[in-house]
């Protein structure tokens, strides 16, 4: 049986220690190399033969570099058939999408830390079943794609609880043309409240 080889990209030390160690205890998966830095984990990857890499977002801070470190190991020739997890406590809809953007394959919350196993095997045999943790968020931002630019500003305006009529003075529209807006977002988005 040839073995998943996985690299795990993680800069907390107890995440590192408990992941890695689930992952050495399975029969069918090899631990290719952990790294905890951006910077790490471009060089292990430009060297190692992987299958699977689980890749934490923010690797210094918050600055979001685990998606710039996955941007960068799938532009690599010898990695451009590595499947990317994306394993973090992030949940903003954005930075999901921007992961599936930049060619994540998944995207797991650690606090699905049960689900890891079973979504390094279906990476690794090429089926992409997106993980409950992003599939909600993805839903919402398709179902936004419907909205045009200027709706979608109106939706984010009166998601974040502002009224009509701040919207109005905010993008200098009568308050009328917002309630029109606001109708028509409103036809076109069913599951959300906008009223």
């Amino acid at each position: 049986m040839e073995r998943i080889r996985v690299m795990l990209v993680e800069d907390d030390s107890f995440w590192r220690e408990h992941i890695s160690g689930d992952l050495a205890d399975e029969p069918d998966i090899v631990v290719a190399g952990v790294a905890a830095t951006k910077e790490e984990a471009i060089e292990l990857a430009s060297h190692q033969d992987l299958d699977v890499i689980l890749m934490d977002i923010n690797l210094t801070g918050n600055n979001l570099d685990g998606l710039d470190a996955a941007e960068q190991i799938l532009h690599q020739d010898r990695n451009r058939s590595v499947k990317i997890i994306m394993l973090t406590s992030i949940t903003e809809a954005e930075v999901i999408m921007k992961s599936f953007r930049l060619g994540a394959m998944n995207y797991i919350n650690k606090s699905s830390y049960r689900d890891i196993l079973h979504a390094i095997r279906e990476a690794n045999s090429g089926r992409a079943s997106i993980h409950p943790d992003a599939a909600r968020a993805m839903r919402s931002e398709v179902q936004l794609m419907e909205l045009s630019p200027t709706e979608r500003e109106v939706f984010e305006l009166r998601r974040s609880g502002m009224s009509k009529r701040e919207i109005s003075e905010r993008l200098h529209k009568s308050t009328n043309t917002i309630k029109t807006q606001l109708r028509s977002i409103k036809n076109k988005l069913t599951h959300f409240k906008m009223d």
